[in-house]
This record gives C-alpha cells, structure tokens and sequence, in this order.
C-alpha cells in the first residue's frame, strides 16, 4: 500500500472532490460506463454520500445513476430460511449478487447495451418492485452503494468505504439491527476493506449525516 494522506473535510466538500475526480475515471475493460462501489454498513450511509456525488456530478455535467445494494435483497423465504437472526445468511446470502450482476453490471459491460434496473425487489412488501430499466447514457457512472460489496469481485472501477469504528457502529446501528454486527466485524476480518477500498473515508465525526438524522 502506498503513501496515505489524511484530511478532515465537510461531507459537501468530500461530495464535490469524489465528483473531480470522477469526471476522469476511465474503465480498464473498455466499458463506457464507469462503476463505482460506496461500501459501508448502513450506520454509515454510504448511500447518503453516494448521492452528494450523483448532484455534484451533475452540476458538472456528468450523468450518474445511484443504486442501492438493498434494492437487490433476495426474498424473505430465503433471508430468513435460518431465521430472523441468523449471521452467517445475512453475510452469505441477503443480498442477491446474481442479480446484481445480471441486471447492473452485464449491461455496464464493454458492449452492453447500458439498460440498468434501478432495483429488483422491495423488502418492506416482500415483492417484486416491477421498476422499468433506466438508460445510463456513455460516459455516465453507475454509483452503487450498500453493505459487504467489496467481496464479491464486482467489477468496480473505483471504490469508496466509509468507515466507522466497531464503537461508533455499535452507538450508531439501532438495537434490534445489533445482530448484524458481527457480520461487519468478519467483513473486516476477512475483506479489510480499509486497505481495499481506493477511497477510505472514517465517518467517526459526529457531523456525519448518519448523525444528524
């Protein structure tokens, strides 16, 4: 790992730094669409942050389309086929990465046809969301964002991850969501995704977001 450079920073001036140095960021595989992981636990909103570089990008011009990880949750019958708590299916198998793969990242292939579904599948009615495809345009990035995704090789061309300290997450992730825990602390473990991520950014600061509320 190379040299790290600290900075403290405000969550709009991190937004508007993200965006500058998006507007170059050129995929390895010939893709016209840039891919771009914001990786944290959701006491951590990576998707808040996710969403402050999707406005800056388009003040500067720049399409983006931001997609949540917790739109592509596999069904309840299959979440909980081990019960409401179980950490080892909520680190395995919540998440459907095949889909994630078949309908965000094959069409960002280099000849796909850049056709993405925003999400599959919504938690709260446990159904099929029926979303229509969205048409990301060349040269627009797709800002992904939620929990556990730098272990799944997805094709990322740039990562973030927001950090929190294991007090800060504890403090910060309500009660009954305290089950989840350990499944971060084996994400770490396992993942680091502090040393993986192209950008770290330690959320600590009570003027985070997640915050404020």
């Amino acid at each position: 790992m190379g040299p790290v450079r600290l900075e403290a920073i405000t969550w709009e001036r991190l937004g508007d730094l993200l965006a500058e140095r998006l507007l170059d960021l050129k995929p390895d595989d010939g893709s016209p669409w840039p891919r771009v992981a914001f990786d944290g636990a959701p006491a951590a909103c990576p998707g808040d942050l996710a969403q402050r570089v999707s406005e800056a990008l388009r003040i500067r011009g720049r399409s983006s389309l931001v997609v949540g990880a917790e739109g592509f949750l596999r069904p309840a019958s299959l979440r909980l086929e081990y019960g409401h708590q179980d950490v080892d299916a909520y680190y395995d198998g919540w998440y459907d990465t095949g889909a994630l793969w078949r309908e965000v990242f094959a069409p960002l292939e280099a000849g796909g046809n850049g056709h993405v579904l925003p999400d599959l599948w919504d938690p709260i009615t446990d159904r099929a969301t029926r979303s229509p495809y969205v048409q990301l345009p060349p040269d627009g990035l797709l800002l992904l964002h939620g929990p556990l995704l730098l272990r799944h090789w997805f094709p990322f061309d740039l990562s973030v991850h927001v950090l929190l300290s294991p007090g800060a997450l504890r403090r910060r992730t309500p009660e009954a969501e305290h089950w989840t825990l350990p499944a971060f602390e084996r994400y770490e473990s396992e993942a680091d995704p502090g040393a993986t991520a192209d950008v770290l950014v330690r959320a600590d600061d009570p003027r985070h977001p997640a915050w404020n509320g």
